[in-house]
């Protein structure tokens, strides 16, 4: 009798474990970074809460799917562990990934890897080099809790960070430019004087502004929440910062969010977080506001749907309407989620399927397909080799079942 329970445990217990890692789901996560190449969405690295991650994941959006199954696939895994750091996609072949500072782990153990501040991915080939760069800045070396920016020219514009080399947190008011033509990095004077700041939102405008919303700013060694009304701007044409005052609906600061462009030239943000005196998550946010970057006004648009949980230190890109989160922490209790959740931005409506449009785009290149069917076709017959396999051991079990009741 006890060999019955011993099957039934099997095959209620066992295969629904099998099943689960034949579908190749990440681990839920926070802290990683995201970078949309054509039709794939990938997310770099993140803190699973056992260790810090340098795997690679990414999204196939090259058709519709369910956000309760969403296509999933791997990629080769990064030479270290890779949280709080920043990726942008080259605009010079649009399929090399550069990902710049964040704190980098020497894999499977919990110690920091001082190794390189910059790693490039080839998506088309799945490698990972480390480039050689003229005039790298030295104290960017540790740097974290950033965003960068690139323009049409191959410049990389990162701004600011914290240095968590240190048992105080040092914080920079500096930019640094990555021009990947001739990979030369510099650090130009700035010509006024700029607060601090980490943890914000960096969103490169068509007219090269960078908009830099919420975070913290301050001095060195003492940092506040940014007031989400007076948002800092710096010109990539003529290297000035501004202030724009921003009017309209108020906006509570915060930390980790995720912004995303509009092609109207819209600001989407959405969650993010406070912080205590610890250095703790207080809160996460759940609202969705939008800047105007015409008229430097926020709004909060009427949202329907059942939207997505309070998030930080999650991600977002921006899919022809679609505003895709993903991964993140959902709350004070750092509860991390492998869920992503989409924003229809055409009537601010949350999505539980992503469609693909109809009309013919350019985002779509027969290479890119043929590599997503390739990538289908190998899921799929993983998949039935796991039923297959699975059969074959239910039999066996069975099978001596039999031979011992007769």
């Amino acid at each position: 009798m006890k060999l019955v329970y011993y099957i039934l445990f099997f095959v209620i217990f066992g295969s629904r474990y099998f099943f689960v890692i034949c579908q190749n789901v990440p681990s839920p996560r926070c802290q990683q970074t995201s970078t949309l190449v054509s039709t794939r969405l990938y997310f770099f690295g993140g803190n699973t809460g056992i260790i810090v991650s340098n795997e690679v994941w990414y999204l196939d959006l090259s058709s519709s799917f369910n956000i309760s199954t969403p296509p999933w696939h791997s990629d080769v895994v990064m030479p270290v562990g890779y949280n709080f750091g920043t990726s942008c996609l080259s605009p010079i072949d649009n399929s090399t990934v550069f990902l710049i500072g964040g704190r980098t782990w020497i894999v499977n153990t919990h110690n920091f890897s001082y190794t390189s501040s910059v790693y490039k991915f080839d998506s088309k080939v799945s490698q990972w080099t480390t480039p050689t760069i003229n005039n790298f800045n030295s104290s960017f070396e540790t740097r974290q809790e950033m965003q960068s920016v690139i323009d049409n020219n191959g410049k990389i514009f990162v701004f600011g960070r914290a240095n968590y080399n240190s048992s105080t947190t040092f914080c920079y008011n500096d930019m640094n430019i990555l021009d990947i033509t001739i990979m030369t990095w510099s650090t130009p004077t700035q010509s006024q004087s700029v607060l601090t700041y980490l943890d914000y939102t960096a969103t490169l405008l068509p007219n090269g502004l960078i908009v830099y919303i919420g975070g913290r700013s301050g001095s060195s060694t003492s940092t506040s929440p940014n007031n989400m009304s007076q948002i800092q701007v710096f010109d990539t044409k003529s290297y000035t910062w501004s202030i724009k005052p921003a009017s309209g609906s108020t906006i509570a600061s915060r930390e980790c969010h995720s912004a995303v462009l509009t092609q109207d030239e819209n600001i989407i943000i959405y969650g993010g977080s406070l912080y205590d005196s610890s250095g703790s998550i207080a809160y996460a946010l759940s609202d969705i506001a939008v800047l105007n970057t015409n008229s430097w006004a926020w709004s909060v648009p009427s949202v329907s749907g059942t939207g997505a949980p309070p998030l930080t230190q999650h991600s977002a890109v921006l899919y022809k309407n679609y505003m895709i989160l993903a991964f993140g922490a959902t709350s004070a209790t750092n509860l991390y989620t492998n869920n992503i959740y989409i924003l229809d931005i055409l009537n601010y409506t949350w999505v539980t399927t992503f469609n693909i449009p109809t009309t013919t785009s350019n985002d779509n290149s027969s290479t890119d397909q043929a590599i997503n069917d390739s990538s289908n076709l190998y899921v799929g017959i993983g998949i039935g080799a796991g039923i297959i396999i699975l059969a074959i051991v239910l039999f066996i079990i069975g099978f001596f079942f039999l031979q011992n009741s007769a």
